[in-house]
Order: structure tokens, then C-alpha cells, then sequence
């Protein structure tokens, strides 16, 4: 019987440690919900271990299969084009499959509920409650389509409103959609950051969100999150059906 693939989970990495902090514990509740599963962690800046250190140490004790699973909310940049530059230079003999990037997924938006619960909200507070789903941003379209396909998708869950916002490359800003919110008649207003770890885009979010009523923690290592890198690595790590045979 050939054991399962090593998850190798590549973080982007920041120079805030509290980053590689909530990056490590998201991966013990990863490892709490397969125990037995080899998961290692790779950053791709600013932290150690490298993806590329990891790959060489995993190819030196005679691993062969690797799932890398880009700890990435949206495909983006890193996704489409510095993931798999890295992965592409690993030792020959591994055989890596990268896994899909965790969003969209009804369990983020699971997440993003308990967060802003832990925040304070309760359910009862939908209906009057605006929210602004603050991501980091990026240049890249499909990215930014996601994220206002994911807002439109968690409005319908109940809340008053929903509205994008990113702290970086695209708008409007946090703050902006804050006013919007309060400008719709939203009773009060809450900022859900759409992103994983804690770094400077996370607190230019928090920043922004000066005037709400309530700010959200970061994903982080909440359960849902945790279920989705499971589910990715396994829709990785099967066969894949061909058109023909599926």
C-alpha cells in the first residue's frame, strides 16, 4: 500500500511574526483532522523554512509524492505564476501535484460568520447588519471577480448588505465601503478581513475599519479553514477522471 502524499502547505510568508504563528497553528488543526498525514510548511519570503528547503529535505529522505497546497485565498499572482515557478525547480525525483487555492469555498463563508460572532455579532443581528468583506486586493481580474462574486453569494445568506473592499491594488478601500454601508441605512456595520494571517495588509484593513461597529478577526486557524486544506488535498491527490472516463 503506497502511503498518502506529503501536504507540504506553502504560506506566502510576512515579516510580522505573528504571520508564521497563526500559519503554524492552522497547520495543527490540519494535522488534528488527519492524524497520520504528513503536513510540512513552506513560506515563500521572509520566513524559514523555504518551500524550496523543504522540497530538497523531503527528496533527501526519499519522499516521492508531494501535494503542494498554496495557502492562498484567490488565484492571483502567487497561484498562477511564483507557486509554480518554485515548485517547478524541486528535485526531479518528487512527483508534486499542486493542490487548488482555498476560495471560494461555503465553508470560508462559515468562517467569516464565526468570526464576526466571536466579534460579537449574534444571527439575530443579520438582517440589520452590513458587512464589508475586506480582502488584500490584487491586480489580477479573476481575483478580484471572485471577490465580489463571494460578497454577492454571502449576502444571500442574510445579512443587510455586503460589500467588497481591499486594502491594496483595486477599490474601494475598507473605509469607503464602511461609509457606503452607513450611507444604505445599515443599522450597524461590520468589517469580516477575507484573509488568513495577520500582517500589514490586515492592518491597513483594521485601519479602515476605524468607523465600524465591529471588526472581525482574521481567518486564521478557524476549524472551516482547516477542513478546506483537507478537502483541497484530497481533491488533489486522487486520480483525476478524464473527460472521457468520467
Amino acid at each position: 500500500m503506497h502511503p498518502n502524499p506529503v501536504l507540504l502547505v506553502i504560506a506566502h510568508g510576512s515579516r510580522d511574526p505573528r504571520h508564521a504563528a497563526t500559519v503554524h497553528a492552522l497547520v495543527r488543526r490540519v494535522r488534528s483532522l488527519r492524524p497520520g498525514l504528513r503536513v510540512e510548511t513552506g513560506f515563500l519570503d521572509f520566513n524559514v523554512p523555504s518551500v524550496h528547503g523543504v522540497l530538497e529535505s523531503l527528496a533527501a529522505e526519499g519522499v516521492r509524492d508531494v501535494v503542494a497546497l498554496p495557502l492562498l485565498l484567490t488565484r492571483a499572482f502567487h497561484a498562477k505564476a511564483d507557486i509554480p515557478a518554485v515548485l517547478r525547480e524541486a528535485p526531479f525525483r518528487l512527483r508534486i501535484r499542486q493542490a487548488d487555492v482555498l476560495g471560494p469555498s461555503p465553508l470560508l463563508l462559515h468562517a467569516l460568520d464565526r468570526r464576526l460572532y466571536e466579534a460579537g455579532l449574534a444571527p439575530a443581528d443579520k438582517s440589520s447588519t452590513g458587512v464589508v468583506l475586506a480582502s488584500a486586493g490584487s491586480t489580477d481580474p479573476e481575483a478580484i471577480a471572485v471577490i465580489a462574486d463571494i460578497a454577492r453569494e454571502w449576502r444571500h445568506t442574510g445579512w443587510c448588505a455586503v460589500r467588497p473592499a481591499f486594502a491594496s491594488a483595486s477599490l474601494p478601500r475598507t473605509e469607503d465601503a464602511v461609509r457606503e454601508l452607513r450611507a444604505a441605512g445599515c443599522a450597524r456595520v461590520a468589517v469580516a478581513p477575507y484573509v488568513l494571517a495577520p500582517g500589514f495588509l490586515p492592518d491597513r484593513i483594521a485601519r479602515g475599519a476605524a468607523e465600524a461597529d465591529v471588526l472581525a478577526g482574521v481567518l486564521g486557524p478557524a476549524p472551516e479553514v482547516a477542513r478546506v486544506v483537507v478537502d483541497r488535498y484530497d481533491q488533489a491527490r486522487l486520480p483525476r477522471l478524464t473527460a472521457l472516463g468520467a
